[in-house]
Parts: C-alpha cells; structure tokens; sequence
C-alpha cells in the first residue's frame, strides 16, 4: 500500500526536516568529527590536559555545537512524525520517541560530562593538576560512554524510520534501507564497545560509512526534493 501525503505543508516539513538535517551534520560533525579528535589522546591525560586548556574557547564551541545539533534533532523528530504519522502512526510515534531520547535527551545531559572536564582542570583547588588531569579524563570517558548509550537509541530510531520509509513511498526505498543497514552499525558500535571493548576502533569504522551515506542520502532528498507528491 502506498501512503501519499497530500497537504502542501507536508512538502514544507520536509524541506524544514533537510534543513536542520543540515545543521546537525554540520554542528556535530564539527563537535564529534573534529574538535574531539583533535585535543583528546586516548591514555594520555597530560596531554588531553594541555590540549583542552590550549584550545579552551575551541572546546566550548564544540560543546554549543552539538547543543545545537541535539536542539536540531528535536524538531527534526516532530516534523518526522509529521511526516510519516499517516504511514503508521503508532511506529511514527516509536521513531519520535527514540529520537528524542537518544540525542536531545541522553545527548543533552552527557555534554556535561564534557564541559565538567575542562572545568575541573581549570578549577583545580585542593585537587591539584595531576588528579584533575586524571578526573578530567573519567569526564571524558562518560561522556564517550554516554555517546555511545545515546547511538544504540538513535540506532533503533533509524531502523523503525526506514521501515516507514520503505512503506511510505514518499522517499526511495533505497534509502529506507540504507538507514535499517546503518541501524545495526550504531547498535554495533554500542553494544560491540560494552561488551568487547578492545575491538572499539573495529565498531566505529563499520557505523561511519552506513551512517554518513544513509542519512546523508536522507538529508539531501529532503532538503532538495523533499516528498513525493501523488503524481510522482
């Protein structure tokens, strides 16, 4: 069966949806991309030490940046019901609901497991440098745990969305696939890095590329066409 949305406003949603789409690839590419990689160096918390307090205002923007993107991913989630509610709406409902909670919610609260790394180093007191460094480290590696927590819920999230996707034929069924194939890569990567931790570098580079084409693909479709109108 397929699902045609006929309101106008839906095609609007759909661009909307490409467009913050947009922004949370670019803010928290930025934050978890970039900025991470560059300053922390896993086992080394002298250095992480010395690379956040270098790169202090650096640090901060990538805390406002995935804020940013989590915000983003709020709306997102609420034009995707929108969206996709006709289809099936008690699963348009799932979808919403793990989004939310993987990112605006669990992602939310864990950026203070980053902001409480760079403060601890700069609020040392009775601590003393060297067990700041090593507490500011424990920050760092909550706020990885906490990561990971948040990509097992958006993992979910990205397999009941392709299924509506698939089913809704608003969107390719290519990419409603896509998103399923790159929802077992985040569950991968977070179950994988609990349970068998010394293969985590394994697990992060079989969630990268499903993930980037699959939501990328969803992102430019939105943000460019947007939905299917019945006569397409």
């Amino acid at each position: 069966m397929s699902y045609i949305i006929e309101s106008q406003d839906s095609k609007k949603y759909a661009h909307i949806a490409g467009a913050f789409y947009l922004l949370i690839f670019l803010t928290a590419g930025f934050a978890e991309g970039y900025v991470r990689p560059s300053i922390i160096v896993t086992g080394d918390a002298v250095t992480t030490a010395k690379n956040i307090l270098e790169n202090q205002i650096l640090f901060r923007t990538a805390f406002a940046a995935d804020l940013i993107a989590f915000m983003s991913d709020a709306i997102v989630a609420v034009l995707f019901y929108l969206l996709f509610k006709s289809v099936n709406k008690p699963l348009a409902i799932l979808a919403a609901v793990l989004r939310l909670l993987a990112h605006p919610a669990i992602g939310s609260i864990n950026l203070m497991n980053h902001l409480s790394a760079l403060e601890v180093l700069t609020t040392t007191g009775s601590l003393g440098l060297e067990n700041a460094q090593v507490l500011a480290m424990q920050f760092l590696a909550a706020h990885k745990t906490g990561y990971l927590i948040a990509g097992a819920f958006f993992g979910v999230q990205c397999s009941v969305l392709g299924y509506l996707i698939v089913k809704s034929k608003l969107i390719p069924k290519i990419i409603g696939v896509l998103l399923i194939i790159a929802s077992f890569g985040y569950l991968i990567e977070s179950f994988g890095t609990f349970l068998l931790p010394e293969y985590k570098d394994v697990y992060s580079m079989i969630v990268v590329l499903p993930a980037v084409v699959s939501e990328g693909a969803l992102c430019l479709w939105l943000l460019i066409k947007g939905i299917k109108s019945p006569k397409e």
